[in-house]
């Protein structure tokens, strides 16, 4: 239930069919970072961004001539990437051997000496509900992330453009909304987990308590537990949603909504027990998936004709992101960036929009789950790179990915056309991707591109 979300959308263009290529933290930031594809900035797994890149979201924004500023979990901290100032909440790293400490940290201390910030006992890749957060509501780092935006709005006088980025931590584990939402949802008729016949035989057999293995990638847990676990998500949803709507408040009363443009996204999604997969790395719509929402105001001139409150089907991924800001700023769109402004779909100019997007992931959490995947919004193939294993899914009939079709007779010819595909996209890259004109098999998992500054490139 996400009223000011919804808000967003009929004042805008939602997307249904919006991806992040590579869904874990890092990754997907890289691509947010510098509008590039996974093969284009070069991170292919979960690992730490680059600081070479010429061109990033910030740096281009502030050499622009905007104030730049940025609130919640940004996943660098010395490194600004072009910010002329942060605020992290960065809760889940707690204190490093280097002695970092986020400004959450440091202010939750601060101000409350006499309580845990870490009281629930929840890890940030724990998955357990039922564990509601005990101080008051503002204490919680989604309220102060919230906060931290609201309070730069309520302060900025400069006379530059400002970019404001906020960035949730929740609700990515741990699970620890408050008790009034939490109750809420358990109240209600949840869907529950959805499990395809594939992955039974795949996954079925990782069986016991979410309390014994509460971050474990793959677990086939009891009902109550899934159930719990769901209802804590949900509500953490809401709870982000509330303060998206103490921010768009904040942007009201400062008369300038309308002078605006907003977009909404997440760099990844959480399997939360579909599939008996819990987590995030795969290429299953519930990881890869993501929500994209972008509202202009009725300042941009260039959207005047465009129509409010409609759901585009064309495929966006978090690499377009960049583009559409330097769209609605007016900054020219370096010419090697390979997203694309989702204004244009916005504005109805759809020639030339792709019709086939690349995802992937390298090795995570296991060495078989590292794999690359293309979607045309209706049929998904999954390539798994260390394995030779293939799937391919309707998602557009089968939304929830329930039946794999790669050995289901009458589907042998469109699997072959989708290999055919996969064979081309990844035929730029060489070995171990491509072998003589075939998929091959990965002895070990690539983490870098050959654009990756740390892979000694060119930056990107």
């Amino acid at each position: 239930q996400t009223p000011n979300l919804d808000r967003l959308a009929r004042d805008g263009i939602r997307f249904r069919r919006a991806y992040t290529s590579l869904p874990s933290c890092l990754p997907a930031r890289a691509s947010l970072l510098t509008g590039m594809s996974p093969w284009g900035h070069g991170v292919l797994q979960y690992a730490p961004m680059a600081t070479g890149y010429r061109y990033e979201k910030p740096r281009m924004l502030t050499e622009a001539g905007y104030r730049t500023h940025a609130v919640g979990k940004m996943h660098f901290d010395s490194h600004g990437h072009g910010y002329e100032s942060i605020v992290l909440e960065e809760a889940w790293r707690a204190v490093t051997p280097e002695g970092f400490k986020c400004d959450y940290r440091k202010w939750f201390e601060a101000n409350h000496p006499d309580k845990d910030v870490d009281k629930t006992g929840l890890t940030y890749t724990d998955h357990r509900g039922g564990r509601a957060y005990p101080y008051d509501e503002a204490l919680h780092p989604t309220y102060w992330t919230a906060q931290q935006a609201v309070d730069f709005l309520n302060g900025y006088e400069g006379d530059k453009p400002w970019f404001l980025k906020v960035s949730f931590q929740r609700p990515h584990p741990p699970f620890d909304p408050p008790k009034r939402l939490m109750d809420h949802y358990l109240s209600l008729d949840l869907p529950a987990a959805q499990v395809g016949n594939w992955a039974e035989g795949r996954y079925g057999s990782f069986t016991g308590s979410m309390e014994d293995t509460p971050t474990a990638p793959r677990g086939k847990y009891p009902a109550s537990e899934i159930r719990s676990a769901r209802a804590a998500y949900y509500a953490a949803i809401t709870f982000v949603d509330e303060q998206i709507g103490r921010v768009l408040q904040a942007l009201e009363r400062r008369g300038e909504l309308e002078n605006t443009l907003v977009l909404f996204t997440s760099d990844h999604g959480d399997m939360m027990g579909d599939h008996h997969l819990w987590r995030k790395s795969y290429a299953y719509e519930g990881s890869a998936r993501v929500p994209m929402i972008v509202r202009w105001p009725e300042s941009l001139s260039s959207m005047a004709e465009a129509r409010r409150g409609v759901v585009s089907g064309h495929l966006v991924e978090l690499r377009d992101v960049l583009p559409t800001f330097l769209d609605a700023a007016g900054i020219e769109r370096p010419a090697h960036m390979e997203g694309r402004s989702a204004l244009d779909l916005a504005r109805g100019d759809t020639k030339n929009w792709r019709e086939i997007l690349d995802l992937e992931h390298g090795r995570c959490y296991w060495d078989e789950n590292a794999w690359v995947a293309l979607t045309d919004g209706r049929h998904k193939y999954i390539y798994c790179t260390t394995t030779g294993d293939q799937q391919l899914f309707d998602t557009a009939n089968d939304p929830y990915e329930l039946r794999d079709l790669a050995n289901v007779p009458g589907h042998t010819r469109a699997v072959a056309e989708w290999r055919a595909r996969m064979v081309e996209h990844l035929a730029i890259r060489g070995e171990p991707g491509v072998k003589d004109g075939v998929l091959a098999v990965q002895q070990v998992s690539v983490k870098y591109g050959h654009k990756h500054p740390y892979a000694g490139a060119s930056p990107a």
